[in-house]
């Protein structure tokens, strides 16, 4: 028997409980992991909402990031062996797979072994974030040294990751937070401007930064009105990412900025690099090596037990957070 997180109805963090449930051994292509640590997502939390891409079938398990080792391996599994240390890279459905558990079982083909100098926690905090960025900065735009890259919500792991990317390959980073109290945690974190868009004017200042080229690149998971001055604060041929909806308003088409700068607004989840081998396996050489260097470090906002799974998922939603919440078991 082992504890495994599910839900029955969607709502709030309080519809998620801690069941006693026996897990079966992997079946074919398969493995199971005894679980050290869990990374929390804003994925998992829409997913529990019901606000996600796909809807959940009850009851539900969740969760998409966890480390741990190999306790059994299924048939046609090659590579991998009980006692491995191992993450769990995002590429399942989390209505086929949740991690959320002591023990949890996932494909082998979303498993990988990670930098032997992190911790559990920091290898329960990698894969989500940094592949997220990579796929959109690198394997897609090319984001290169001199780029300039805009990046909203910029104190969340994956805006961290995005920081932390710019940084390893050259590129300048100016990360958006709502208010200034975040701007000196920002800037330690390696961020080269801050701007605070509700005390500054986000348009002004990035033409004031850039000397007013404005930003080839733009990474955002809000959407809503945001959007349009996100545009107007790109370059010309600019490519602006929509990778989250977390404002939940309309979201205006910037139609001027769009024909007169010959902008793409081009809408990414990570599905997109990670269901493709020879994508995935480039962007965890990329994220590994970034690790190995140190250029890549994550960094963890706060930690939870288990038990306290529900107050975890409430401090993901208050936004106070700056990097990854992370549950030890």
């Amino acid at each position: 028997m082992a504890r495994v997180v599910r839900f029955y109805q969607t709502g709030g963090p309080e519809v998620l409980k801690i069941e006693n449930v026996e897990v079966p051994p992997p079946g074919e292509g398969e493995v199971r992991i005894a679980v050290k640590a869990l990374g929390l997502n804003r994925a998992e939390s829409m997913f529990r909402l019901g606000q996600y891409l796909e809807d959940p079938k009850f009851p539900a398990k969740l969760g998409y990031e966890a480390a741990g080792t190999i306790d059994a391996i299924g048939s046609g599994v090659t590579g991998l062996k009980p006692g491995d240390a191992v993450s769990t890279v995002p590429s399942f459905s989390q209505n086929q797979y949740g991690v959320y558990g002591d023990l949890v079982i996932v494909p082998a083909t979303t498993v990988a072994k990670h930098p032997s100098n992190l911790s559990w926690t920091e290898a329960a905090a990698i894969w989500m974030q940094y592949l997220t960025a990579y796929g959109a900065l690198i394997d897609i735009a090319k984001l290169g040294a001199g780029d300039t890259l805009l990046i909203p919500a910029a104190s969340s792991s994956v805006g961290i990751a995005a920081i932390q990317i710019a940084n390893m390959i050259g590129a300048r980073s100016i990360a958006l937070t709502r208010k200034g109290n975040k701007r000196d945690s920002l800037t330690k974190l390696g961020a080269t401007h801050v701007i605070a868009t509700q005390e500054q004017d986000l348009v002004a200042e990035v033409k004031r930064l850039t000397s007013d080229k404005g930003a080839r690149v733009a990474f955002d998971p809000v959407g809503g009105p945001t959007v349009a001055k996100l545009a107007a604060a790109m370059a010309q041929l600019g490519i602006l990412f929509q990778y989250g909806n977390l404002s939940n308003e309309p979201t205006p088409l910037p139609l001027m900025d769009v024909l007169g700068k010959w902008l793409t607004i081009r809408g990414y989840v990570m599905f997109e690099v990670v269901s493709d081998p020879a994508r995935l396996k480039r962007g965890i050489d990329f994220v590994v090596g970034g690790l190995a260097s140190g250029q890549l470090k994550p960094i963890i906002a706060k930690t939870f037990p288990f038990e306290q799974i529900v107050a975890a998922h409430r401090f993901l939603e208050s936004n106070q957070q700056i990097g990854k919440i992370v549950i030890t078991l």
